[in-house]
């Protein structure tokens, strides 16, 4: 069987949540491997006298964002044929797999909205528990004190933006391993990292406020069908993951620029609308005084000299984002 062949039968497994062949090769070569929930493996090595880092890679927690798919694939490919070559005890999380099955975003609420307990407005949906499936594997696999704590949630985004790939890490992330991670970031051809100190219910808060994990959402690039990306813009990207798993020295790159949550815009009904064009980009500069939407009564406007907007989307549920506006760090 081709490379080409091997990656692609991973990427089948990685669609239908179905492990098993993988969770057998590891076990084979002496890794104690757990099938918690479709969808979700954990592999991790005998201990040693040095902790091994924990990394959580969580994948499809949208069901449209196929290439992070696609690239795993191809790198538990990679490490199959050579298990001894994972250096770390890895927790791997296929988030949405219905809806990656239809090629929806999501089926009745966005999964990366319900990584807190009450989930609401959503509580009844199969997002919310399919969230407490993944919560659940999250909590048994950072239960341990031992080793630096990981999470890379890997997505793609809806629209273009003036830099292709960027990052949200929450601000709980600080000192000396925010500054690993920025350094990763970097080596991944990251053009930007946005300190968010808000929650808003998504998985990379969630590990940095429970588990003091280095956690981030890396968008890497555009929504794609499965099976159609160009893997070649996401190359960096690959190769830094690559070294994160066997331990290698990362390729050091341009280091991200900095940019800080200067207003959450929050739906509070459905008056809610944008004061632009709703294709508009993520870094689309708005000059000071510009309005950014109006909710009902309320209006919303830049307050600082020059605010850049991320994620507008008007069409989410009341209660939800609806845009952040941020600001260079400086």
């Amino acid at each position: 069987m081709s490379e080409r062949q091997k990656a692609n039968a991973v990427l089948a497994s990685l669609v239908r949540g179905d492990f098993s062949e993988l969770a057998d090769r590891f076990a084979q070569a002496g890794f104690t491997v757990h099938l918690p929930e479709p969808g979700i493996l954990h592999i991790h090595a005998a201990p040693e006298s040095v902790p091994r880092r924990r990394l959580l890679l969580s994948v499809g927690i949208h069901g449209d964002e196929t290439a992070p798919i696609e690239i795993t694939a191809q790198l538990l490919a990679q490490l199959a044929a050579d298990p001894q070559g994972l250096r770390v005890d890895l927790l791997l999380v296929v988030g949405n797999l219905a809806a990656i099955e239809q090629g929806k975003r999501y089926l009745e609420a966005d999964l990366n909205r319900q990584f807190e307990p009450d989930h609401l407005p959503a509580a009844d949906s199969a997002e919310a528990r399919r969230a407490d499936a993944i919560m659940r594997a999250t909590r048994q696999f950072f239960s341990s004190p031992e080793g630096q704590r990981w999470h890379l949630d890997l997505h793609t985004a809806i629209r273009s933006s003036f830099y292709p790939s960027f990052a949200i890490v929450p601000v709980q992330v600080e000192g000396a391993a925010r500054q690993q991670l920025l350094d990763w970031l970097a080596a991944a051809g990251t053009g930007a990292a946005v300190l968010s100190p808000n929650s808003s219910g998504t998985y990379s808060a969630y590990t940095a406020i429970n588990f003091n994990a280095v956690s981030c959402t890396a968008e890497l690039g555009r929504v794609a069908q499965l099976g159609e990306n160009d893997l070649a813009p996401f190359a960096a990207a690959q190769a830094a993951l690559l070294a994160l798993l066997t331990g290698s020295s990362i390729v050091p790159g341009t280091p991200p620029l900095l940019f800080a949550v200067a207003q959450e815009l929050v739906k509070r009904s459905e008056g809610f609308k944008l004061a632009f064009a709703g294709n508009v980009g993520n870094f689309t500069a708005m000059p000071q005084g510009a309005l950014i939407a109006q909710d009902g009564a309320q209006d919303h406007r830049v307050a600082a000299v020059t605010e850049y907007v991320l994620f507008p989307n008007a069409g989410v549920a009341i209660g939800q984002r609806a845009a952040l506006m941020v600001v260079r760090c400086t």
